[in-house]
């Protein structure tokens, strides 16, 4: 598949933000299943989380520009990087509750799934607790889960939901 990409940068400072702001555009711009909606992390001298969106095709890819430069976002063509944390991607609205790793990776367009910590790949009937979140990134070209070793045997996400800011009890 020939994808077409463009970048939205929105000044946002925190994921949770960046991930709320893509699932919004997306559900604006009706953008089809098969879109990728990932953030990234741009280091510069103005630090901040940017969004990519790759669509399948150049019309959908022009009515999103058009779209997004009508409401003021910043827009350019390509990704910032090869290594974004997808939010949106082919099957991720179908990773919810517990699923098998082998379920995980023929029900969405993730590729492979690592353990941290380990050099071996988990089993294929090793349940993954989702949690709702699965955000993996891209590595190489292919979408990789990072997971951890949790209660039970079972392994969760390495990126958690809900996570506490730094010094919140300050």
């Amino acid at each position: 598949m020939t994808s077409y990409v463009l970048t939205v940068d929105a000044g946002l400072k925190d994921l949770r933000e960046a991930d709320h702001l893509l699932q919004a555009l997306t559900a604006e711009l009706a953008l089809s299943d098969g879109t990728f909606g990932c953030t990234h992390l741009v280091r510069d001298e103005r630090p901040r989380v940017a969004l990519s969106f790759a669509v399948e095709s150049e019309a959908a890819l022009l009515s999103a520009r058009r779209r997004l430069t009508a409401q003021g976002h910043e827009v350019t063509d390509g990704a910032p990087d090869e290594v974004g944390r997808a939010v949106l991607y082919p099957g991720a609205a179908g990773l919810t509750g517990t699923v098998t790793v082998a379920e995980l990776l023929s029900r969405s367009a993730i590729a492979r799934v690592t353990v941290l910590g380990t050099t071996e790949p988990p089993a294929a009937d090793t349940a993954v607790v989702t949690r709702d979140h699965v955000r993996p990134q891209w590595q190489d070209g292919e979408l990789v889960l990072a997971v951890q070793p949790a209660a039970g045997g079972t392994l969760t996400p390495f990126e958690v939901p809900d996570p506490t800011p730094c010094c919140a009890d300050h």
